[in-house]
């Protein structure tokens, strides 16, 4: 009897020391800040207790049906290289090998009548989007190129009806790595384009290509980012401005087609950053709009013809915004104006804050790049900038970034290929140690594969170009002919002639 009213008194204290033990857990949390002694669903953060909806019959199960029309137009593209090898040229003696290799042993002579076998050395692969029934093909122009920038000897497709034909460069711009080539094989299925200024992260996308070579193959995801810049993807000079999706992107996708949900061409893959070479979710397409604009000026004259305005923009920080009584961090800060281009002749100057062009709000320096490079070269467009506070617009006429201080557009050459000149300023006489007795133009960059890099470095005053004296560079422009330019320089504390030839 007493064993069991001993029980039932512990079994009721038990009882009383959980329920006092959850009733005080509260208190305690808030006295003690100890949340990890105790999981609990605040007032503040309620839960929703409704499940999906699950009973919608219009869920959509697959997208065969937008995809159908759009793969035919996916190809491969593999670049190849011609070598010329002579079968009987190399000895069978390995060690007259080692010897004619190493130690320069000359190479037996061949017969006369030898001619040289070629070979085709495959350069790489890629994919393409049949852009036009009549053959056009848009690609990567790393794909139809080495290393160094060589256009491939040959290029075949492979269209999806398993046919293997030969291309043709139509032309290729490095700094959107964008190529056209084009094959002449009938009545082509092809892609519609989209607008890809309208996509909005989350947007369905799809990667279509021929990676590592295995096939056609779609991939799936959604938008991840617009507006990618600044990855030096496209190295110094690119215009960068991708599309981010975690589609699918691997080697041999590049060229191929990010096709929205509705079937329609938004981008051309590009690129991907990984730490293994395998796609980790972080791939990038050139949107079509860009590559669209690119495509056009290739096939109409071969080349691109970019707008130039004359300024060296900057983003726009808190601290500068404040500095400069601008709201908010949209803009591109003028940090400098180029004398004798259109922003300068137009009246632009030093701490002007773009924000508009031609009607394009501009957000950052990136899109003062993009928006002034897509406008050919003749076109007048109205700049809108922020100075003091106050709004000012400008009437422009752009000049040619191949050719800054042409009168026209479309004009050829280019002022000193490779070459940054400047109208020398305090900044640059203690930068390179000038002296005040020294006027003219300066030499702030050379640009590597300049034809002046032997004649000109930076640091170098040009004091004199063909006798007449230089302060600015459209005076520079004025007294530069075509063929050999004597010019009078100053460099490294001593004057002397160098000459220089323009074509």
């Amino acid at each position: 009897m007493r064993k069991s009213i001993l029980s039932i008194f512990l079994f009721l204290a038990l009882g009383l020391f959980v329920l006092t033990s959850f009733t005080s857990r509260e208190e305690y949390t808030a006295k003690t800040g100890d949340r990890s002694r105790f999981i609990q669903v605040s007032a503040d953060f309620p839960l929703e207790e409704e499940p999906v909806d699950r009973s919608s019959k219009d869920r959509i199960v697959s997208f065969s049906d937008v995809l159908e029309d759009v793969t035919p137009a996916i190809v491969g593209v593999y670049p190849s290289r011609i070598v010329k090898v002579y079968e009987n040229r190399r000895s069978s003696n390995p060690l007259e090998e080692m010897l004619r290799r190493y130690y320069g042993l000359p190479t037996p002579r061949r017969d006369d009548d030898e001619e040289p076998e070629e070979r085709k050395l495959p350069q790489g692969m890629g994919s393409g989007v049949i852009i036009s029934p009549d053959g056009y093909i848009l690609t990567n122009n790393h794909v139809v190129s080495d290393d160094r920038g060589n256009v491939a000897d040959e290029i075949e497709v492979q269209l999806n009806d398993g046919r293997r034909v030969t291309a043709e460069i139509v032309g290729k711009d490095e700094r959107t790595d964008i190529a056209v080539i084009k094959v002449e094989a009938g009545e082509l299925p092809s892609v519609k384009m989209a607008d890809s200024d309208n996509l909005k992260v989350g947007d369905i996308v799809f990667a279509v290509g021929n990676p590592l070579s295995v096939g056609l193959t779609v991939t799936m995801g959604i938008v991840s980012a617009t507006g990618r810049s600044g990855l030096s993807i496209l190295g110094e000079g690119g215009y960068e401005n991708f599309i981010q999706t975690d589609a699918s992107i691997n080697p041999g996708n590049s060229g191929g087609g990010l096709i929205d949900a509705e079937g329609r061409l938004v981008g051309i893959n590009t690129a991907i950053i990984s730490r293994t070479g395998g796609n980790i979710g972080i791939g990038f397409a050139i949107p079509i709009t860009l590559a669209r604009n690119i495509m056009l000026s290739l096939v109409e004259s071969g080349t691109v013809q970019r707008g130039l305005l004359g300024v060296r923009p900057a983003n726009l920080t808190p601290d500068l915004a404040e500095a400069f009584g601008h709201e908010g961090t949209s803009g591109a800060l003028v940090q400098f104006v180029e004398e004798g281009l259109p922003a300068s002749n137009a009246g632009i100057r030093r701490g002007d804050i773009v924000v508009d062009i031609g009607g394009k709000k501009i957000e950052t320096m990136n899109d003062l790049r993009l928006t002034v490079a897509s406008m050919p070269p003749g076109t007048p467009v109205i700049v809108t900038v922020m100075r003091e506070g106050e709004k000012h617009e400008f009437e422009v006429t752009l000049s040619d970034m191949e050719n800054p201080y042409s009168l026209g557009a479309g004009s050829s050459g280019e002022l000193l290929k490779g070459v940054v000149l400047e109208p020398i300023s305090s900044q640059h006489r203690d930068t390179y140690n000038l002296p005040d007795r020294v006027d003219g133009v300066v030499v702030t960059d050379i640009k590597r594969g300049s034809p002046h890099i032997r004649s000109l470095r930076e640091g170098m005053v040009i004091v004199e170009i063909n006798d007449q004296p230089v302060e600015d560079l459209s005076s520079v422009a004025s007294v530069l002919r075509k063929g050999a330019n004597k010019l009078w320089t100053f460099d490294r504390g001593s004057f002397g002639f160098q000459v220089i030839r323009v074509e």
